[in-house]
């Protein structure tokens, strides 16, 4: 076992770790609060994870570098809350290793420490019995230790991180009642369990696995037909670059990005640029990514290049009748809406009713850094208005926020589909001011109720309620208001348990596993029985067989 890591060492111990986290994302999905199949931490996190995986390079580099590369990929893959934490966890790892060819035990404690620090500041009321808690107090039993080697340093972090996990239910009474440990902590002792299984010094691990998670996470290919001979290039390129800067050639410490993004504003638009120790990271979508390569070569070197002809990608996504109907806007406007949703009748409401932009995605398939900022992209505005509409994806649009240099990106605390509905159906055209815009959004979510249905995954005790495998329950929030064998019932039950006083319009969407005539049905019973205008909905999202809006 070796007493110190490299950034060898350090790419294999995050390619095992991909690895263990994939073998065991289904159990960690399992690991939900409520006992629907809407668990995801797993596969955020394995994502997020995976992102980092992906710009790791072959060639033997520093500690330093390697780590930085990881965080970065983390960073614009990050989804979910728990894989946003976690890229801000390794993001600190990269900041404490920043100048680090080789490190031994204080190292690794300096770094992992930073770790804990960014992971926290990531959150603005951080909930201990959480990731961060089991982060926390691994890194501090460890550091305690002063073992010499990375393999001690290793062994007392899982050692601690196994019993700070089986305390979370002592310090989050939703987990003791469902019976359960925290999700995203155990996915953090899965990702450093298999870190450091890798510091066996095995040379041979069969990483075939890997290499199909990277393929599955790839992006489509691409018909090469599409730009062909005769083609004109409308769209241009769009840009990306990775690079070091480099002390022969500037002054790295005082480097002001600005000195690039004013230069990528005289040869195209969708700019972001930001700088992370002695890396900058770019994006810009230009007709000349000669002009970038070669004034950007002024200041440094190229650790990665993506450049992609998007008028093939255009025309390819023109040609297929799947992808979605949202198109890149060419005339600037005041403000412009992004909003995540799932379910092709929910995306469309949402278009309907002042979505400029959708980003597919909501409970169980949360959407990431880079999706967010793909579709600020896609928007041509002074500001962009952002609703999440599920509360594990605020995180990860706030990251993109903060990347985004072209426009004022604004993050709506839009919790639920209801929230974002509700918000948007107040849109005024003739409004400005983003202000004033932004006002009226947040009182358009006051009051607001969502509820949902959905059949359990498992027999639990719920909130007093004894609820089985297979049953349907209808709930607000965490609020568990009804729990029946029948779908229907399950749904009437709900509904009447809710308080409609504050309210006099309803919205009722149903999902793929439920039918237009059921739902019909039901809105007979509210509207006769509490009086309430309710308007149906062909949603056709998975997972909640109902979404009920109460206005």
């Amino acid at each position: 076992m070796p007493t110190q890591i490299d950034g060898i060492a350090y790419s294999n111990m995050l390619k095992r770790a991909a690895i263990n986290l994939q073998n065991h994302a289904g159990e960690i999905n399992d690991l939900n609060v409520f006992p629907i199949p809407d668990g995801d931490t797993g596969d955020n996190m394995l994502l997020t994870l995976m992102g980092g995986v992906d710009a790791l390079k072959d060639e033997k580099v520093s500690l330093a570098e390697v780590s930085r590369n990881v965080a970065n990929g983390m960073l614009f893959s990050a989804r979910g809350n728990s894989g946003v934490i976690l890229s801000q966890f390794f993001d600190g790892i990269a900041a404490g290793f920043s100048e680090t060819e080789i490190a031994d035990s204080r190292q690794l404690t300096k770094a992992f420490r930073m770790g804990v620090k960014h992971a926290y500041n990531a959150v603005m009321k951080p909930t201990e019995g959480t990731i961060l808690t089991v982060a926390r107090d691994a890194t501090e039993f460890a550091s305690t230790k002063k073992d010499e080697s990375a393999e001690e340093f290793f062994g007392s972090f899982i050692e601690e991180g196994k019993r700070s996990l089986d305390r979370t239910p002592d310090l989050l009474p939703m987990l003791k009642k469902a019976g359960v440990v925290d999700s995203g902590a155990a996915g953090l002792i899965c990702i450093v369990e298999g870190m450091f299984s890798a510091l066996d010094g095995d040379k041979n691990y069969d990483y075939t696995q890997l290499n199909t998670m990277q393929s599955a996470n790839g992006s489509s290919e691409i018909d090469l037909d599409a730009f062909n001979e005769d083609s004109v290039l409308e769209f241009g390129y769009c840009t990306e670059l990775l690079v070091r800067l480099q002390n022969a050639k500037t002054d790295i410490e005082n480097f002001d990005v600005s000195v690039i993004t004013d230069f990528l504003q005289t040869l195209g638009d969708s700019i972001a640029a930001f700088k992370t120790g002695s890396i900058v990271k770019i994006h810009v979508h230009t007709k000349t990514p000669d002009k970038v390569l070669a004034f950007c070569q002024q200041y440094g070197e190229f650790l990665k290049l993506k450049i992609e002809n998007m008028t093939l990608q255009h025309n390819s996504t023109m040609s297929d009748e799947n992808k979605d109907s949202d198109s890149e806007s060419t005339e600037r406007k005041p403000y412009a809406v992004v909003a995540v949703a799932c379910g092709e009748g929910i995306q469309q409401t949402f278009r309907e009713i002042g979505a400029d932009v959708i980003v597919e995605g909501g409970q169980s398939m949360n959407p990431s850094s880079e999706d967010f900022l793909k579709a600020f992209d896609k928007v041509n505005a002074d500001t962009i208005f952002v609703f999440p509409n599920n509360s594990n994806v605020i995180l990860a649009a706030k990251q993109a926020a903060q990347l985004y240099k072209k426009a004022d990106v604004r993050i709506i605390n839009s919790k639920t589909i209801g929230d974002g509905y509700a918000a948007l159906t107040m849109t005024d055209g003739e409004l400005t001011n983003p202000d004033e815009v932004e006002e009226i959004f947040n009182a358009g979510m006051e009051n607001v109720i969502t509820a949902e249905v959905s059949q359990c995954v498992r027999d639990a005790d719920m909130q007093d309620v004894q609820v089985h495998k297979g049953d349907y329950i209808g709930f607000v929030g965490k609020n568990i208001l009804s729990a029946e064998p029948d779908r229907k019932a399950a749904t009437i039950t709900m509904c009447d348990r809710i308080d409609w006083s504050l309210h006099d319009i309803c919205i009722l969407i149903n999902g793929v596993d439920s039918t237009a005539e059921e739902a019909e049905e039901i809105k007979k019973h509210i509207e006769e029985k509490h009086g309430i205008e309710v308007y149906c909905v062909e949603g056709k999202q998975e997972i909640y067989s109902y979404i009920l809006i109460a206005e």
